[in-house]
């Protein structure tokens, strides 16, 4: 279940594993796909999910309905959720596009691609990335060393190697909107980007101006108005003013999702997760040997080596015998 915690909001199908095969469930914890599938990836907003049938090595991925039945039987070494109409597989070690009856919009070419997003893709020729759009054509020729997908109208991209290279924003003409000048940087989210320089990070708004100045030695993107930032090994919660709404205390942390985030209290080998609000309160006492955010009410959890989804009251609605 390399891929469960992908779920998005309207699917109503959870991904489980039972005696080595995968399958899904519905939020009561009904099977409602039995299990028969090798790994199994959560349904994408557009209505199919990715499974793969046969070992890693050996493999090919297909894409399903929710009735379990396969749309696009599986023949590709690698496949990636929809977005935008589009899915990028792979054939070999080359990348291309299909739509939903699994026909080539774009044929296999790139070295490696990534999904859609606004409009965009981000692929890879030789060692240098660039954008196409929907036809396959480059809207912004490969020219970065690293970059990201487009996010709120921005991607993040990198010039130069990964030691001493600097991170800027561009916008979909390929032109930088904020110059090339940070050692680290994530995409925009809720309006701000966590961009890191000299050791530190801060928030800028989309001039490129610090919102929140670099002072925490980690920090991670908004989401539902709070990001996760840590002060030496303590991780704690901010709003968009800088401001520590939940005071650092945790060792993990994660991003807020349907009111909830997920924390760790103990080192990450015998540590336990629970769920905060966004006071700080447990809503869930940590107890889990792993776990993942809240989607449709439910959450992944991982305790004595078995997975299972939980809800808001921390009750097992399924759980991996």
């Amino acid at each position: 279940m390399k891929n469960a915690s992908k779920m998005n909001e309207t699917s109503n199908r959870f991904p489980i594993e039972e005696n080595g095969k995968c399958g899904y469930i519905d939020k009561e914890g009904k099977m409602v796909v039995n299990p028969q599938f090798d790994e199994a990836n959560s349904f994408s907003e557009e209505g199919l999910a990715v499974v793969r049938i046969g070992d890693e090595e050996s493999c090919k991925w297909g894409y399903i309905d929710k009735e379990g039945k396969y749309v696009i039987k599986p023949q590709f070494d690698e496949a990636w959720d929809f977005s935008e109409g589009l899915a990028m597989v792979r054939i070999g070690d080359k990348g291309g596009y299909i739509d939903k009856e699994g026909k080539y919009v774009i044929k296999p070419q790139f070295g490696w691609a990534w999904s859609f997003s606004e409009g965009l893709a981000l692929v890879r020729i030789g060692d240098k990335w660039g954008y196409i759009d929907k036809e396959g054509k480059y809207v912004i020729k490969p020219q970065f060393d690293e970059a990201c997908f487009f996010s709120e109208g921005l991607a993040v991209v990198r010039i130069g190697d990964e030691e001493s290279g600097k991170w800027g924003f561009i916008d979909k003409e390929g032109k930088f909107v904020i110059n090339p000048q940070f050692d680290g940087a994530l995409d925009f989210f809720e309006g701000l980007a966590r961009v890191e320089i000299d050791g530190k990070c801060g928030y800028i708004d989309k001039e490129g101006k610090y919102v929140i100045n670099p002072q925490f030695d980690e920090a991670w993107s908004f989401s539902e108005g709070l990001a996760w930032v840590s002060i030496g090994d303590k991780w704690g919660y901010i709003d968009k003013e800088g401001k520590m709404v939940i005071n650092p205390q945790f060792d993990d942390a994660g991003r807020f999702s349907e009111g909830l985030a997920v924390v760790r209290i103990g080192d990450w080998k015998s540590g336990k997760y629970g769920y905060i609000d966004k006071e700080g309160k447990y809503v869930i006492n940590p107890q889990f040997d792993d776990a993942w955010p809240f989607s449709e009410g439910l959450a992944m959890v991982r305790i004595d080596g078995k997975y299972g989804y939980i809800d808001k009251e921390g009750k097992f609605v399924w759980r991996e015998k």
